[in-house]
């Protein structure tokens, strides 16, 4: 069995902290007896800014060929906003039709949370993003730009298929964190007594698929505005959330705050449907700190924690147990070592990029293969 990546550094940091989740790959895939294949791929700033190429269609293509694909951060100084999150980031969303955005939101030990009173039991929820149409479609305009009548105008699209292909996999997740003993409840985000009708699609959807092919699942609906304040008062009340592109893209973002910040939070853009064989791509949800890049001061555990995803996803996916079991081990490795960040931040913590990926890979040789984690 193998493993045939694409890793894609980036930006800024973004190559550091990919360096050092490549060091717990190889352990991990020597541990659990599986081959890796990496193909470093330089798309980025600093070939934008010597090509003007962001990324190519063919380039696209060519990635259809890996398993998955590793990510570490994109953003430079020097390139105009939106040229490469739209032409790397949501491009791929696109074309490899990656409609989940998996974001975990959950407080580790000796991580600090800004919520007084707040503990990881509180704070451990999964947010199910659609990551594929809503306002990032980009359909819309601009009409006498640069006059005083300029008008602009940007579309919400949610069609039925992709808003029902995304609540099934949010029902599914709940069902399978229900048998591991969480509440089994599913909360669905939007804006439905103004946006009526991308958000009637919604909770008609969610009420027709929960009715009737998930009714061991407990269904609720929460305004976007209440869920912010909810996620900053009593996060504890979320299990599994489901919820549109762009609210999904600014909860989620709380979400990370709360749960410690962006140095912890990671993220998969997947592709679930084994029989479509395009990859998920996955990424810790940092950018690309350009300020502190190459001085060996960035945190890794976000990217390794969504190497973890990245294994643990790849595997149930394509059937193999073997990379579910490591990603396993690595996310066990993760939370063995957060505990040393007590009463630290993370992102002035003292301690090394590399020395965190000395940490991990420590912990990770204290986990036996094939234990139960």
């Amino acid at each position: 069995m193998s493993l045939n990546l694409a890793v894609i550094g980036g930006d800024g940091t973004g190559p550091e902290v990919v360096a050092q989740a490549l060091r717990v790959l190889d352990q991990v895939a020597k541990d659990g007896g599986f081959e890796v294949q990496t193909t470093p791929l330089p798309y980025g700033g600093e070939r934008y800014l010597e090509t003007g190429t962001v990324l190519t269609d063919d380039e696209v293509e060519g990635l259809k060929a890996y398993d998955a694909i590793l990510l570490g951060a994109v953003g430079h100084a020097d390139v105009p906003p939106g040229v490469l999150e739209k032409g790397i980031l949501l491009k791929l969303r696109f074309e490899l039709d990656q409609y989940i955005n998996l974001r975990p939101v959950k407080l580790y030990p000796g991580i600090e949370t800004p919520l007084a009173g707040k503990g990881p039991d509180e704070i451990d929820m999964v947010v199910v993003r659609e990551n594929t149409e809503d306002l990032y479609c980009g359909n819309g305009g601009v009409a006498r730009r640069g006059t005083a009548q300029e008008i602009s105008t940007q579309e919400m699209i949610a069609t039925r298929f992709g808003v029902e292909r995304c609540l099934r996999y949010a029902f599914e997740l709940a069902r399978s964190r229900k048998a591991q003993g969480f509440p089994g409840r599913l909360t669905l985000v939007h804006k439905t007594n103004v946006l009526t009708f991308c958000g009637g699609t919604w909770f008609r959807a969610f009420e027709a698929i929960g009715e009737a092919d998930y009714a061991d699942i407990e269904r609720e609906y929460h305004h976007v505005d209440a869920c912010c304040m909810y996620l900053a008062t009593k996060p504890e009340i979320y299990d599994t959330v489901v919820v549109p592109n762009m609210f999904g893209d600014i909860i989620t973002d709380l979400g990370a705050a709360i749960a410690g910040g962006m140095g912890i939070a990671a993220s998969g853009n997947l592709n679930p449907d084994p029989s479509n064989p395009n990859p998920s791509m996955f990424e810790p949800v940092h950018g690309s700190s350009p300020d502190i890049a190459g001085q060996n001061k960035a945190n890794p555990l976000a990217c390794i924690d969504s190497l973890a995803m990245l294994l643990r996803e790849t595997g149930r996916t394509q059937g193999k147990p073997a990379l579910e079991a490591a990603g396993e081990r690595v996310g066990a490795a993760v939370l063995a070592v957060t505990p040393k960040f007590t009463g630290k931040k993370l992102d002035r913590s003292g301690y090394g990029t590399s020395e965190i990926g000395d940490m991990v890979l420590e912990a990770l040789g204290a986990i036996p293969v094939g234990a139960s984690v």
